[in-house]
C-alpha cells in the first residue's frame, strides 16, 4: 500500500489533467491506481507498453542524481609576509571549484626565482593552512608549473584546474611560469587585488626603522622630517588599499552566535599577520563554541606605542577575517574591556596571550573589568613570534631585500603601465 500512495503522489498531474474524471468511487480508484503500477514498472518491469498514455508523464518521475566528483582546483605562491591580497587570491580560486589545493613554493625556489623569503616554510605552511578557504595544502610546491609537476597535480591530486592572477608570473628566462598549464586548457584567471602586495610591505617596514634594537618596540618612523627621503619614498610607504564594505561582506562569515553559545572575546593590533597569531587565534577559540576578535584602530595603537602600524586598520581586519578560526571581528576595538561590552556581545571568556606587542607598564590594566568578574583567562602563546621580530628579519638583512625589492618593483610597474579592467572580485 506505501507504493501505492508514493505512486499516486508522484502522478498527481494525471488526476488533474482530466484523462479519468470519469473514474468514481472506490473502484475507479482501484482501477487507476492499477494502471499507475503498471506505468511505473512496478509490476515487474511490464507495465510501459500497456500504458502509452502515461508515457508523458514519466519524464516527471524524479530521477536519481549521480554524485559528481567534486572539482579541485590548484593554486600555488609564495605566501612571503601573508596578506589580504593572498587571501582574496585563494578566495577567488576556491569559487572556481568544490576544492582548492595549495601549493606553499620552497625556500630554494623562492631564493633562486625572487631572492630570500622572510618567513621560514614552516610559518608560511602556518598561515595557509590558517585560512578559512583552504582545504589542502602542498608543500615545497616548484615556482613553474613543469611538465612533471602538472602531470603530479592531475594525477595524485586529481586537480582539475590551475589557477593564477592576472598579473605576470615571470621566470628569470621571462618566460611564463603557468605556460603548460594554458597550452593544455587547464588554466583559469582570477583578479589581482589592487593596493598590495609582499614587495610593497617590506618597502613599508624598510622605510619605519632606521634600528634594529629588538628591545625597542615600533618607535622608529619615517613620518620624521628627514631629508635623507624623496616624496616618492615616503609616499610609497603609504597604503593604496581601497576598503569596500563588500569586500569585508566576503571575508566575514556572516553569522552571529548560536543562543547559548559561548564566546570568546581577544583583542590586539594584528599586524603583519603571522604565524604566532594564527596559532593564539586556534588556541583561543578551543576555548569556545564562537570566536569574537577585537582590534584596535591606528590611533590608539600610536598613542600607547608611539606609531601607527604598519598595517592599516581596514588591512588588519581583512587579514585577521580570514583566518578560519575567527568568527567574527570588531573593527576599532575599545583598549579597555568594559562591562557594557561584555553584556552587548554576551562574552563568556575573555583571553590574553603571554606573548604580546609593546609595553603597557603603568598604564590602567585594560582586563580589569574581566577579571572581577572572574571570566579572565590567560593562556600560553603557542609562538613566541612577534609584529617585531618579523620586522627585524627585514632590516638585519635591508639590503638583500632592498635588491629584491627593486627587482620586483620594476615587475610591478610594467604591470600597474600596462593594467587594463579585468572583470571579477
Amino acid at each position: 500500500m506505501a507504493i501505492g500512495l508514493l505512486a499516486f503522489e508522484s502522478h498527481q498531474g494525471l488526476w488533474n489533467s482530466g484523462y479519468y474524471s470519469q473514474l468514481f468511487g472506490i473502484g475507479g480508484v482501484l482501477i487507476t491506481l492499477t494502471i499507475l503500477m503498471l506505468s511505473t514498472g512496478y509490476f515487474g518491469g511490464i507495465g510501459a507498453p500497456f500504458a502509452p498514455y502515461f508515457w508523458p508523464y514519466l519524464g516527471q518521475v524524479p530521477k536519481k542524481r549521480e554524485r559528481k566528483r567534486p572539482v579541485r582546483v590548484y593554486m600555488d605562491g609564495c605566501f612571503d609576509l601573508m596578506h589580504y591580497g593572498h587571501a582574496n587570491a585563494l578566495r577567488q580560486a576556491k569559487l572556481l571549484g568544490d576544492q582548492l589545493v595549495v601549493g606553499v613554493v620552497s625556500d630554494e625556489e623562492i631564493v633562486a626565482n625572487k631572492g630570500p623569503p622572510v618567513l621560514s616554510m614552516e610559518e608560511r605552511l602556518t598561515l595557509v593552512s590558517g585560512l578559512k578557504w583552504v582545504d589542502e595544502v602542498v608543500p615545497n610546491a616548484p615556482y613553474e608549473i613543469t611538465e612533471e609537476f602538472m602531470n603530479t597535480l592531475f594525477n595524485k591530486y586529481s586537480i582539475d584546474y590551475i589557477i593564477h592572477g592576472d598579473d605576470p608570473c615571470l621566470l628569470p628566462d621571462g618566460t611564463d611560469a603557468y605556460a603548460l598549464a594554458k597550452k593544455v586548457g587547464r588554466y583559469k584567471q582570477i583578479k589581482r587585488t589592487e593596493g598590495v602586495s609582499s614587495t610593497d610591505i617590506v618597502g613599508r617596514i624598510l622605510l619605519t626603522f632606521r634600528q634594529k634594537d629588538a628591545d625597542t618596540d615600533l618607535s622608529v618612523v619615517v613620518a620624521e622630517k628627514s631629508g635623507e627621503k624623496s616624496n616618492d619614498e615616503v609616499k610609497s610607504q603609504l597604503s593604496h588599499f581601497l576598503p569596500t564594505s563588500r569586500r569585508i561582506m566576503q571575508f566575514s562569515n556572516g553569522q552571529a552566535p548560536s543562543p547559548g553559545a559561548r564566546v570568546v572575546y581577544v583583542d590586539g593590533t594584528f599586524d603583519l599577520f603571522h604565524a604566532g597569531h594564527v596559532e593564539f587565534l586556534r588556541s583561543a577559540r578551543q576555548l569556545g563554541d564562537f570566536l569574537l576578535v577585537g582590534i584596535y584602530d591606528d590611533e590608539s595603537i600610536r598613542d600607547r606605542r608611539g606609531c601607527r602600524p604598519i598595517m592599516h586598520l581596514h588591512e588588519r581586519t581583512l587579514g585577521v577575517l580570514a583566518c578560519r578560526y575567527v568568527d567574527e571581528v570588531i573593527i576599532g576595538a575599545p583598549w579597555e574591556v568594559s562591562k557594557d561590552m561584555i553584556t552587548t556581545f554576551n562574552i563568556s571568556l575573555v583571553v590574553h596571550g603571554t606573548v604580546a606587542e609593546g609595553n603597557s607598564a603603568g598604564e590602567i590594566d585594560p582586563y580589569a573589568v574581566p577579571k572581577s568578574m572572574g571570566i579572565f583567562q590567560t593562556i600560553r602563546s603557542p609562538k613566541s613570534i612577534t609584529t617585531l621580530s618579523v620586522a627585524t628579519r627585514i632590516v638585519d638583512n635591508h639590503e638583500a631585500y632592498k635588491k629584491r625589492n627593486l627587482k620586483k618593483k620594476a615587475s610591478e610597474d610594467r604591470y600597474y603601465t600596462q593594467k587594463k579592467f579585468v572583470s571579477g572580485d
